[in-house]
């Protein structure tokens, strides 16, 4: 089964970044560039809708389907294993270091 087969269930997910254990490698926005990008401080933040990179702890977006795969990529490919997908409706990690 394909990453985009297993999100078709309907469920929204929603993706963000630990940068206390960010290397800085920039691996994810070379995967996902809509998703994320490398402030000046060397560190990965996601982007909103309006490709401002959000900076508060904790910080979410949205996982668009069509993306979902190079977002899934940049998770396995971390060398940090900072990145974090997980379902909006009940917050579980479904990809990164805390998914079941």
């Amino acid at each position: 089964m394909t990453v985009q087969q297993e999100a078709a269930g309907g469920e929204a997910l929603e993706v963000w970044i630990d940068q206390a254990l960010c290397t800085g490698d920039g691996i994810c926005a070379q995967y996902a560039p809509e998703v994320f990008e490398l402030d000046i401080d060397g560190l990965a933040y996601v982007k909103g809708a309006d490709d401002e990179l959000l900076q508060a702890e904790g910080a979410t977006v949205p996982v668009p389907l069509p993306l979902l795969t190079d977002v899934v990529d940049s998770v396995k490919e971390c060398p940090g294993e900072c990145i974090h997908v997980r379902r909006v409706l009940d917050k579980v990690e479904v990809y990164g270091p805390d998914a079941e």
